[in-house]
């Protein structure tokens, strides 16, 4: 049954729409002059000659163009008036296009083709598919849902760009030379396909040059050089309607658009999966480049987390050597200051004070310390030795190893016992090879003493002279015959502070004293010193690191730049289905952001591996992994993507509609 058009309000006017291009000749007029009015449920063919300007009509009449002069209105919204979203957003929900070339995305199956206008309208995930399905299955295309495009016959792919074009619900269907690239008896089965919308209700427009598929329509438009040279109705409808087959007419149920609603949380979730794997596909059709291209981004993850960690493990590696002089240790002196001229005569450390110090719970350990040099002989060696009267904890503190015997014990110093630890060097003095030295006597100064073990300097210590080490009892009592210490070295517990336990320690020892007859020196400046200097390091390397990454990022922005120009068709076509500018703009951002996060998801599983396996041949110095550095390598990565893919994605989103699509 047809459609009673005879009292229907224009759903489409032009008047005296013109279109003129630059071109370096001068300006070539395209469209003079125009006046053309299209009633809701018309089925109207748009006819002229190759050159007569009938495609410019139609990217006027879809809104992929704007006329230079005179006006354009759709449903009465003044297109000319309209911003670049709200032209979007007619062809959206308006419009539904059916393209010689059928203009298909091959990285997208069947459904998904189908379905991306009512994806671009905000469509929930379920929805669209629900109603992609229905009209595959009309259309008679059930089981091609997960196909590849490119897999399907000519006739096929028209009609999943016919299912395309109606899943929004669009009024008006555009198709531009529906039947060009198809053998007649398919062409003939799309227009019947096309006839059956316009009984529907549709309006729908063909732009042909073919005289056979213009008497489809109830009414022709013929165009010369531009202008329009006549507007006639066809009066014979047997022949209008001769090919209808009226067993076969869709019956679409239209579903509620959802674009005018405001969204929710999990369809701004759905959105952002959805571009997520529109990128991904894309990704993956070009896998060789995107691979070279993930390659420069790997590489830069991998030196910047990389060297990362090894300023990380240099930095522990130098605070772990320099604790062996005791990294939580202040050490208390006669005197009143390092360079003091009286500190030789101020014997104001005594044992009063390690009574004191030693009921402080915050103190770990203490160790009074006297030095002297003395002759050390045994059998016919006789060497000058430094010798060292210490408490029983001083040689752990200062990370000295037993390599044969033991340490000092406690005993050693309660009993005031002829004892020593001897180091290596002074080993290898006195003692012939293969000599044991454990139980001998050997004589320092005028005290036999036993020795009892022998030390390895693992610390930063001096290696070049000989070392002894006995009780300080035994030293102040035996050898000095005093009462009194040259230092004090004191370990703090592991959470104390240094700055706070030095606070401590001078008003105890003043209020004892009576006045500062000591001072303090802890390692700590020291120590800051170091930090500093690897920080600084591990900065300078990172940077040489993050210029490697720059380098990944101009490539992702080279390789995006190619992918614009390679894919305009494509941004012409979502263009034209209802995307806008900002959502090409997300897909192509989207793009260089993935692409250059799973270079670094590669380039930091990368770089832990190669921390393991240095990890097995080098035992004393290892990579030091972060979190914080794994977290600023793959921002590093996100900001590079963002930075290198803005400017493709930029370009993309400002493609012209109508030139894109015409884009080889």
């Amino acid at each position: 049954m047809m459609i009673n058009i005879k009292n229907a309000q224009p759903i489409i006017r032009l008047t005296a729409v013109s279109r003129r291009f630059s071109l370096e000749s001068g300006e070539v007029e395209v469209l003079h002059d125009i006046n053309l009015a299209i009633n809701s449920g018309e089925m109207v063919a748009i006819m002229g000659p190759s050159g007569s300007g009938k495609s410019t009509l139609m990217n006027i009449l879809g809104c992929l163009d704007n006329p230079s002069s005179g006006h354009y209105w759709v449903k009465g919204v003044a297109v000319k008036q309209c911003s670049v979203e709200e032209r979007a957003r007619l062809r959206r929900e308006k419009f539904g296009f059916v393209f010689q070339r059928y203009h298909l995305i091959p990285a997208l199956t069947v459904i998904e083709n189908v379905a991306m206008p009512a994806r671009y309208a905000h469509w929930t995930r379920a929805a669209r598919r629900e109603k992609a399905q229905r009209l595959l299955n009309e259309l008679g295309l059930r089981g091609f849902e997960n196909r590849e495009v490119s897999r399907l016959s000519g006739g096929q792919q028209q009609r999943v760009s016919i299912a395309r074009a109606l899943i929004n619900g669009a009024n008006i269907i555009l198709a531009d030379e529906p039947t060009g690239a198809l053998d007649s008896q398919t062409g003939k089965a799309v227009m019947q396909l096309l006839q059956k919308l316009h009984r529907q209700g549709h309006t729908v427009i063909v732009i042909t040059h073919d005289p056979e598929v213009a008497r489809y329509a109830e009414r022709v438009v013929q165009l010369v050089d531009g202008r329009m040279v006549s507007d006639s109705h066809f009066v014979d409808k047997e022949v209008i309607y001769r090919h209808v087959n009226s067993k076969a007419v869709l019956t679409l149920a239209p579903l509620p658009c959802p674009s005018t609603e405001p969204r929710r949380w999990h369809h701004r979730c759905e959105s952002i999966f959805d571009v997520l794997i529109s990128a991904w596909r894309t990704l993956s059709a070009h896998r060789l480049r995107s691979s070279l291209t993930l390659l420069g981004i790997v590489i830069g993850i991998v030196s910047v987390v990389t060297l990362n960690a090894a300023g990380e493990g240099a930095k522990q590696y130098v605070m772990k050597t320099l604790s062996s002089l005791g990294g939580n240790v202040i050490t208390l002196y006669a005197g009143k200051g390092l360079g003091d001229d009286d500190t030789a005569g101020v014997r104001s450390l005594r044992e009063r004070d390690l009574t004191l110090l030693a009921a402080q719970p915050w103190i770990r350990t203490l160790s009074p310390q006297v030095n002297l040099n003395l002759r050390v002989r045994w059998q016919r060696a006789d060497t000058a030795v430094n010798v060292n009267g210490v408490g029983a904890d001083y040689l752990d503190t200062v990370s000295l190893k037993a390599v044969q015997g033991r340490s000092l014990l406690a005993r050693d110093i309660e009993q005031h016992a002829a004892v020593v630890v001897i180091d290596e060097n002074l080993l290898k003095k006195l003692f012939r090879r293969q000599q044991n030295p454990i139980g001998q006597t050997i004589l320092v100064g005028n005290l036999p003493c036993r020795v009892v073990g022998v030390m390895r300097n693992t610390s930063a210590l001096p290696a070049n002279i000989f070392n002894l080490w006995l009780p300080w009892s035994t030293a102040n009592s035996r050898l000095l015959g005093q009462d009194w210490f040259n230092s004090i070295a004191i370990t703090l517990q592991d959470e104390v502070q240094t700055p706070r336990a030095r606070i401590a320690l001078q008003t105890l020892l003043t209020r004892l004293h009576g006045r500062q007859d000591f001072y303090l020196q802890d390692s700590s400046a020291f120590i800051s010193s170091i930090e500093k200097t690897s920080f600084a390091l591990t900065v300078f390397l990172s940077l040489i690191a993050l210029v490697s990454l720059l380098v990944g990022g101009i490539g992702v922005m080279n390789i995006m730049l190619v992918s614009v120009t390679e894919r305009t068709r494509e941004t012409g076509i979502r263009l034209a289905v209802g995307a806008r500018p900002r959502d090409i703009q997300w897909q192509f951002l989207t793009e260089a952001v993935l692409l250059c996060m799973i270079g670094a998801a590669i380039g930091v599983t990368l770089s832990l591996t190669m921390g393991g396996l240095f990890s097995l041949f080098v035992q004393s110095w290892q990579l030091v992994y972060s979190l914080e550095s794994l977290l600023m390598a793959t921002c590093c990565a996100v900001a590079v993507g963002i930075i290198s893919g803005w400017l493709p994605a930029w370009r993309a989103a400002r493609l012209d509609p109508a030139e894109a699509l015409t884009r080889e």
